[in-house]
């Protein structure tokens, strides 16, 4: 399947861009060499090969989520320079 012109034309059109036509050339022909390398490695016997999404086994890097009750609320809530309750009063931006 080769990328035409007006492939290009349509994508270009999809995306809001604007190209020159040496451009659109230009592009048509990167893209056809892309197809082409595809192709080239589609005719490699991957049978047997397992599926993988990164060359290296990845572990999960996360903490174990704990619950710490925070002493820090009253110093907050302390500092705040206007408060209702347990509620940092702000000004109103939305009308």
């Amino acid at each position: 399947m080769a990328v035409t012109v007006e492939d290009v034309r349509g994508v270009a059109a999809l995306a809001r861009l604007r190209f020159s036509l040496e451009e659109e050339q230009r592009l048509t022909g990167e893209l056809n060499r892309i197809l082409q390398y595809m192709d080239k490695l589609n005719e490699l016997d991957t049978e047997g090969v397992e599926p993988t999404s990164h060359v290296l086994p990845l572990g999960n890097a996360f903490r174990r989520d704990e619950v710490d009750p925070s002493q820090m609320v009253t110093e907050i809530l302390d500092a705040a320079p206007r408060r209702h309750g347990r509620y940092i009063k702000v000004p109103r931006i939305i009308d």
